[in-house]
């Protein structure tokens, strides 16, 4: 990977590319809408044309309004699946400590669950249901 996804505004104009074909100013809008931060088009622009550059994007012609729209290529496709399971193992790595399994049913618990002292061994369990059906 020649590219670097150093900030959230990176990571954001990738996924959103990943969706459908998009013009700046809708990455911009789209990603200032979900961070609830201001995007400006120099932190858009220079990063879509390093993208085309490496071959990872395609810009179109320009719409009715003279909007380019940019759509990821095969190698581009490639570059967004492999950052999204670097990105993944990265969260796994960070959540995988807080999660506790379910002594009765099996069942993957990150947070809250329900505990329950049996035969002096604390036990934790997902509901207070598969604590009452726990049979040692």
């Amino acid at each position: 990977m020649d590219i670097k996804i150093t900030n959230m505004v990176k990571f954001y104009t990738l996924l959103l590319l990943a969706e459908r074909d998009k013009h700046g100013y809708e990455i911009i809008k789209e990603i200032s809408s979900r961070t609830g931060k201001t995007v400006s088009p120099g932190q858009i622009y220079p990063f879509l044309k390093l993208l085309e550059k490496r071959g990872y994007i395609k810009s179109g012609e320009p719409t009715k309004r003279d909007k380019t729209q940019y759509r990821l290529t095969k190698d581009g496709k490639a570059f967004v699946q492999t950052m999204l399971a670097r990105f993944g193992d990265l969260v796994r790595l960070a959540v995988e400590p807080s999660i506790e399994e379910c002594a009765h049913c099996g069942c993957k618990v990150y947070s809250g669950g329900y505990k329950k002292k049996i035969k002096n061994r604390q036990l934790s369990f997902c509901c207070q249901y598969c604590a009452k059906s726990f049979k040692i």
